[in-house]
């Protein structure tokens, strides 16, 4: 059962990108990696995100990215791709790119850096809604970007029939509550440790890192919740929360984090390998999750 506003599904997987052994992109692996996803309980994937180090793949990896894995997963699978970049001519450049490739939608993260103010903010947003077919997730994560999406600023843009999501890493369930009961916009948790709370306000799921390792545990609590077991879902999303802490705030991305238990190859330099320490207790903490048994990621 999925809610109305799931327009992309509701167990969402913010997916890495797996490399060769020299750093190279890897589409095989990226292939077998998707449908090992979709086969433990992801409805969606969400490509060259944060989680997948879209600022150190070139454009023409995330364009064979998609094309590989949407070959792969065939033609009925949500495939959003990241496009954000800080300068708007680039990203509608990947937008069309990305819908060439075979996008269902596309995640944009406002222009960081720049920090541009709301009305430049709305404007950014309405051109690349304008520019290609596909609908919008609007990435609100401002302690990335420098720059939140203000609610107000959300609303407005709502009105834009291509954008249609919101990927809520803001921190402000007082806000994403007034967005979600004033328009039809599917908001998407962005942080493992609101999954169950933002659903219950009325969310559309999760766009989930640590659905890389663990995505039957992660969709377990969303089923719950759906079947109207409440004191069940509560349960789940509290064994789930050791590992989320872990991978998810423990001082390191959830990029390093989710390849250290992962067979996907290194990450991309600026980032770094987890310490062995560090893999050993993200180990643990996964074995020690009950949902992360049977169908499930190749692991490293």
């Amino acid at each position: 059962m999925l809610p109305p506003r799931a327009v992309f599904g509701k167990a969402l997987c913010a997916v890495v990108t797996p490399f060769t052994a020299t750093g190279a992109l890897d589409p095989a692996r990226a292939q077998s990696l998707a449908t090992e996803l979709l086969a433990a309980g992801c409805d969606g994937l969400v490509l060259s995100g944060t989680t997948g180090e879209s600022p150190t793949t070139t454009d023409a990896e995330k364009a064979l990215l998609l094309a590989a894995v949407r070959e792969a997963v065939g033609p009925s699978v949500p495939l959003i791709a990241g496009v954000g970049t800080p300068d708007t001519a680039h990203t509608l450049e990947l937008a069309r790119q990305a819908e060439r490739a075979g996008a269902t939608g596309l995640l944009v993260v406002p222009p960081y850096y720049s920090r541009p103010p709301q009305p430049a903010l709305e404007a950014h947003f309405r051109t690349l809604a304008d520019a290609t077919d596909l609908p919008l997730m609007l990435y609100d994560i401002p302690g990335r970007t420098g720059v939140r999406i203000e609610p107000e600023t959300v609303l407005r843009l709502s009105s834009h029939p291509r954008i249609a999501a919101v990927k809520d890493c803001a921190y402000d369930l007082l806000g994403s509550a007034k967005v979600i009961t004033r328009t039809s916009l599917a908001y998407y948790s962005g942080c493992e440790e609101l999954n169950l709370p933002l659903y219950a306000l009325g969310g559309a799921g999760c766009v989930s890192t640590v659905a890389n390792v663990a995505p039957a545990a992660v969709r377990a609590v969303l089923d719950a919740f759906d079947a109207g077991d409440t004191a069940g879902a509560a349960r789940l999303h509290g064994e789930l929360l050791p590992l989320a802490e872990l991978m998810m705030a423990s001082g390191l991305p959830g990029t390093v984090t989710a390849k250290a238990l992962l067979d996907t190859g290194p990450v991309r330099a600026p980032l770094q390998p987890a310490a062995p320490a560090t893999t050993r207790a993200l180990r643990a903490a996964l074995t020690a999750l009950p949902q992360s048994r049977g169908a499930a990621p190749t692991l490293s």
